[in-house]
């Protein structure tokens, strides 16, 4: 038998209790393909959702590893392989992957999909920081293109995606509003950037009401949102003329049911929103990679790490995501702990 690596692999849409760790055989990558030797690799709701066949895309077939988001040292390289290193660090980017996730010690990723681990990040950073940062990058910045005139709606925000967007909305001159549920969420969402931020659970004012006072009676021009059908119908009252709502998930695990009366009367545009299909244009992978590089750089963005687990405790990550949780950022398996 040949060499063989650890892998989490799961064998049927058995959510991550169905995970098991395995030896799996490292293989050689093909044309325009690159191995790592993954070092750290990060755990995202989109991984729950997919591990129950309720994601944007399912398993080819089983079994099958989950993630995406890894950083690790390239071991080897295909065919056609230009200007990657042996011996580097680099970082996955969020595509679709399919059977070839980032849960294992060894990875066979496209080349297209991959970048530099930015300087002066430890590998489990390295991990951290890309999907939540590119997902919020392109309907902010490419698509709608926010600005000091824009008011912006981050529900669910103390997600590591909906923190992004009010990391970003905040660069680019927007007024950012942040949901929670909780009141406990409020200082670490106006430390990461809202300018204001709703309770949903509270009583007393309903959330369109709050959102026209916060807005001067404009609404909001921008929503991302991850929540599904619980949320979108008590803030749709609020929208600005000409507003665009991301829909990015099921937190609540059914779709929404659209606010047609609300949309048809400000002329609203609904996207369900995958930031792979962003990463899958070249043009826009690349600006996508220098806004976030630049930004490290300029320290105006930075990883934010809750907590790391050993790589045999992947299955004990995923019951500390799903808790109700009082800090905040990336859970981070360390392959070599």
């Amino acid at each position: 038998m040949g060499a063989t690596a650890r892998a989490w692999v799961i064998n049927g849409y058995d959510g991550y209790q169905g995970l098991r760790l395995v030896k799996v055989p490292i293989e050689q990558p093909g044309p325009g393909e690159v191995r790592l030797r993954i070092e750290a690799f990060a755990l995202n709701w989109g991984d729950m959702d997919l591990m129950v066949d309720n994601y944007s895309f399912s398993f080819h077939h089983f079994p099958a590893c989950v993630g995406i988001e890894a950083a690790g040292i390239v071991e080897a390289v295909g065919d056609g392989v230009e200007g990657i290193t042996i011996g580097s660090r680099y970082c996955t980017l969020p595509y679709f992957y399919y059977n070839r996730g980032a849960s294992t010690e060894t990875l066979i990723v496209d080349a297209r999909y991959i970048t530099p681990a930015p300087p002066g990040l430890s590998a489990p950073e390295s991990a951290s920081i890309w999907m939540q940062y590119l997902t919020a990058y392109y309907p902010l910045a490419e698509v709608s293109k926010v600005g000091p005139d824009s008011f912006v709606l981050a529900t669910a925000a103390t997600s590591t995606a909906g923190s992004a967007a009010l990391e970003i909305g905040r660069m680019l001159g927007a007024t950012i509003i942040g949901t929670t549920r909780f009141p406990s969420n409020v200082p670490y969402l106006k430390e990461r950037g809202a300018s204001h931020v709703i309770v949903t659970d509270s009583d007393g004012t309903s959330i369109a009401e709050q959102l026209l006072a916060v807005t001067g009676g404009k609404g909001i021009d921008v929503a991302f949102d991850p929540i599904g059908e619980g949320l979108i119908s008590k803030y749709s009252p609020a929208f600005a003329r000409d507003a665009h709502v991301y829909f990015y998930g099921t937190l609540d695990t059914k779709p929404p049911e659209l606010p047609l009366r609300d949309m048809f009367q400000k002329n609203v545009t609904f996207q369900p929103y995958s930031v792979f299909n962003y990463v899958e244009h070249q043009e826009m992978r690349q600006r996508g990679v220098d806004y976030v590089n630049k930004n490290l750089t300029l320290k105006n963005i930075s990883p934010n790490i809750d907590r790391l687990f050993p790589m045999n405790g992947y299955i004990e990550a995923w019951k500390y995501m799903k808790s109700t949780r009082s800090s905040h950022g990336k859970i981070v398996i360390d392959v070599t702990n």
